[in-house]
């Protein structure tokens, strides 16, 4: 009787473990990936023959990459338990100090590249410092920085070339050669790609892979869990945060210098706006708003599905207008997902916990 009770509690527990369902809905991913498929059938039905080409597929490509890239990054920093509005105008910052070098003082790009990058890195670890050392919210320092580099943008790009562009970038030397590494076509299939979606991909799975399969990931999701606990158990929590907000600048910095060198010019106004977008694309993507949970696979599926609405609105014909109705609704639906899919994996958690102890109370 005994052991027929311990081996019921046995397949309870193997069931908890790994039955199919319960693991999907362990995934922060899976409401991403299922409203990826969402609105994709639904673009697929509504303009069939421009979107099941591949000419479409490389416009959602182009239209995801810039802000997947952002999204992944931005998706690392939120598991760590904080956030950064000045994502956004930091591409267009680090793309204006790289122009102006350029053209301004005839270097070249790839100079001012790196000029631009350290730049970012400064004010990533400034961010993160005055986080740490204040404990202010870094919804509060981020907004400041934000509002800084805005105007400094502005000022200082009037104030060297009286206007808010800095235009001939191309006339750079080393333009040719930083472009198509960070964003030239690749013909392929009868259209064209950018590398830049290979950035993206790339990104995507080396975060993926440093989140899901090294202790640098497990000291993410622990600080953002509870920092303090974290603390406690040996995790570096103040470098970790530190360390999510450099990265989130140089991802910045490297779409900056993407748009920069496939436009051929910097403007002023570049990213303004973007960090709420980039954002949302991490939420729906799984990541919640308290920190410790998500993906960075699933941030760059929202970013996908934000570049599948942008194109499928332009190819269905419709008002562009309603991609921020889309917008919000995706927002909404995805909060809603993320709550049921964290309460359902620790619901399944707690059952297989339970299952273990109840199987070793028999046993013994």
């Amino acid at each position: 009787m005994a052991t027929g009770a311990v081996g019921a509690v046995q397949r309870d527990e193997r069931l908890a473990e790994v039955g199919l369902f319960r693991r999907l809905l362990r995934q922060p991913e899976v409401g991403a990936v299922i409203g990826a498929a969402v609105v994709w059938l639904f673009f697929a039905v509504m303009a069939p023959e421009i979107w099941l080409s591949i000419t479409g597929v490389a416009r959602i490509l182009d239209s995801s990459s810039t802000l997947g890239i952002m999204a992944v990054a931005v998706a690392l920093l939120m598991i760590g338990g904080e956030f950064d509005l000045s994502a956004g105008v930091m591409t267009g910052t680090t793309g204006l100090i790289a122009g102006l070098l350029a053209t301004q003082l005839g270097w070249n790009i790839w100079l001012a590249m790196l000029v631009a990058l350290v730049f970012a890195v400064a004010v990533g670890y400034f961010n993160g410092l005055l986080v740490i050392k204040t404990g202010l919210p870094s919804f509060i320092v981020t907004l400041a920085t934000f509002f800084i580099l805005r105007g400094a943008n502005v000022g200082v790009t009037r104030l060297v070339v009286n206007q808010v562009r800095v235009a001939g970038i191309d006339a750079a030397p080393g333009f040719l050669a930083a472009r198509t590494i960070f964003n030239s076509e690749i013909a392929l299939l009868g259209t064209e790609f950018r590398t830049v979606t290979i950035w993206w991909i790339v990104i995507t799975i080396v975060a993926s892979w440093v989140l899901l399969r090294t202790k640098y990931g497990n000291w993410i999701f622990a600080t953002g869990g509870d920092a303090n606990s974290a603390r406690s158990q040996g995790v570096p929590a103040q470098r970790v945060k530190i360390a999510l907000f450099m990265t989130t600048a140089s991802a910045a910095w490297l779409v900056g210098m993407m748009s920069d060198l496939r436009l051929r010019s910097a403007v002023a106004s570049q990213g303004i706006g973007l960090e709420f977008v980039f954002i949302i694309a991490a939420v729906i993507g799984g990541c919640l708003l308290t920190g410790g949970y998500g993906s960075a696979f699933g941030a760059a599926v929202g970013a996908l599905i934000f570049g599948m609405v942008r194109v499928g609105i332009t190819f269905a014909g419709w008002d562009t207008d309603w991609f921020f109705a889309f917008l919000g609704v995706m927002l909404l639906v995805a909060v809603l997902v993320n709550n049921f899919t964290r309460s359902r994996a620790e619901a399944v958690t707690v059952a297989a916990a339970k299952a273990r102890t109840e199987g070793e109370e028999a046993t013994s």
